[in-house]
C-alpha cells in the first residue's frame, strides 16, 4: 500500500471522526480536505461515505448502555418502544429525500463555494438560535413525542445541503423546538446511528464496482481514525455544552467559510467549482 495514500486515509479518518458529531459539517470538511489531498475522485468519495462507520461505531460504544436498554426492552416496555418508534420518525425525512434528490444533490452541491456558503449561513443560524431566548420544555430524550421526532428529522434533512451539517442541523433544529442542548445533542447522536449505517450500506452497495482488496489498508487507517477521533469528540462535546453554547462553532463556521470563498474568488487553491 502506497505511504502516502495511507497518509490520506488517516487524515481523512480524523477529519471524519472529529467533525461528524459537531455542528461543522463532516461532509463539507471531507469535501474540502479531499480537494486539498487529491483524493475526490469516485474512489475517494466512496471512501469518505465508508469511514462514516468508525464515527457510528463510537457512538454505538459510548452509549452501549443505552442501546442494550432499548433493544432488549423493545418487545414489553413502553419507554424503549417509544424511543425506537421516535428515532424511525425522525430517520426517514432525510431518507426519502435523500433517495429522491441526492444524485442531483451530489452533482451540483457537491463543491467548495456551496459549501463555504453554507457554512456561513449555517453559521449565523446558530448564532442567531443562541441569541434568541431559550424556553427549555424538554429536559430528556424520554419527553420527546412523535410530532417532536418528526421535527427535528425534518430539521436534519437540511444536511442534504453539503456544508449544513446533519449534526447541526439536528442540535439547532432542537434549540428551536424547546430542547435542552444536551437532549438535542445526544438525540443528533442517536439519529445519526441509523441514518449513517443507511448511508454507509447504501452507498456501498451502489458503488460496489470499486471496491478492492488492494484498498485494505486505507480502509483500517481511515476506520481506525474515525473511531478514536469521534469517540474523543463526542465526549469532549458533551462536556463542553454543559458549561458552554455553540457560539463558538457559529465563529468557526463563518471565519473558514470566508477563508474558502476567499482563496476559491482568488483562484489560491483548486477548489472543486461547480
Amino acid at each position: 500500500m502506497d505511504p502516502m495514500l495511507l497518509l490520506k486515509a488517516l487524515i481523512l479518518g480524523l477529519v471524519e471522526g472529529v467533525t461528524e458529531f459537531l455542528p461543522v459539517s463532516s461532509t463539507g470538511h471531507l469535501i474540502l480536505a479531499g480537494d486539498l489531498l487529491d483524493f475526490n475522485d469516485e474512489r475517494g468519495k466512496l471512501f469518505e461515505i465508508v469511514i462514516q462507520s468508525g464515527a457510528i461505531l463510537a457512538v454505538c460504544w459510548e452509549y452501549r448502555g443505552k442501546i442494550a436498554e432499548v433493544v432488549l426492552g423493545l418487545p414489553r416496555e413502553r419507554a424503549a418502544q417509544r424511543f425506537a418508534l421516535n428515532i424511525a420518525v425522525a430517520f426517514m425525512p432525510l431518507a426519502i429525500l435523500g433517495l429522491l434528490f441526492g444524485k442531483t444533490i451530489k452533482a451540483y452541491l457537491f463543491n467548495a463555494p456551496v459549501v463555504a456558503t453554507a457554512f456561513i449561513v449555517g453559521g449565523l443560524i446558530i448564532l442567531w438560535a443562541e441569541r434568541r431566548e431559550h424556553r427549555i420544555r424538554i429536559e430528556s430524550l424520554d419527553e420527546l413525542s412523535l410530532l417532536d421526532a418528526m421535527k427535528l428529522g425534518l430539521a436534519q434533512a437540511l444536511a442534504l445541503i453539503p456544508g449544513t451539517s446533519r449534526s447541526g442541523a439536528t442540535i439547532i433544529g432542537g434549540l428551536f423546538f424547546g430542547l435542552s442542548r444536551r437532549a438535542a445533542t445526544e438525540f443528533s447522536f442517536f439519529l445519526a446511528i441509523p441514518t449513517l449505517i443507511a448511508a454507509t450500506f447504501y452507498q456501498v452497495y451502489k458503488e460496489r464496482a470499486l471496491l478492492s482488496f488492494d484498498d485494505i489498508g486505507m480502509w483500517v487507517v481511515g476506520f481506525v481514525a474515525a473511531f478514536i477521533s469521534a469517540f474523543w469528540a463526542v465526549r469532549g462535546l458533551l462536556r463542553y455544552i454543559s458549561t458552554h453554547d455553540f457560539s463558538i462553532f457559529a465563529w468557526y463556521r463563518i471565519a473558514f467559510g470566508f477563508v474558502v470563498l476567499a482563496t476559491w474568488k482568488l483562484d489560491l487553491i483548486a477548489w472543486s467549482n461547480p
